[in-house]
């Protein structure tokens, strides 16, 4: 985002309070991030989600009751933030471009083999909680 940013400096939407602004959001993913995290080594499972071989729980409680993927969403917040703070349109490109990366790369192989690893109560999971909010 900085540098694309840089490459497209215009058009701008600076604002009174951006920096404030970003500060909230970025606070707000890393704490929904964090807390997902802490769900996950409370059942001692793996949070790497490069090795979804390794999970043994399927999580289910704390910020996992309001959003299957809380790490990604606030992953999201946490660019928002950034996209504010450099109060660059061309920046706010690339937040819809992460949402379909992650769908598509990460978060649908995810599902894939928490679909076979846990079957009929991952798909119970899906069916009452949203992917992202």
């Amino acid at each position: 985002m900085w540098a694309q940013s840089v490459v497209v400096p215009n058009p701008n939407f600076a604002f009174s309070g951006a920096t404030f602004v970003a500060i909230v959001l970025a606070s707000a993913g890393g704490a929904i991030a964090f807390s997902g995290v802490l769900a996950f080594r409370s059942v001692g499972t793996t949070v790497d989600p490069r090795v979804p071989n390794q999970s043994t729980t399927l999580v289910v409680h704390g910020v996992y009751r309001v959003s299957r993927n809380p790490m990604y969403v606030g992953f999201f917040l946490v660019l928002c933030a950034w996209s504010v703070f450099l109060s660059n349109v061309a920046a706010l490109v690339m937040l819809p471009v992460f949402v379909l990366y992650m769908n598509r790369f990460q978060i649908r192989p995810e599902e894939r083999h928490m679909s076979e690893k846990f079957e009929g109560a991952y798909r119970r999971y899906k069916e009452t909680v949203r992917r992202w909010v």
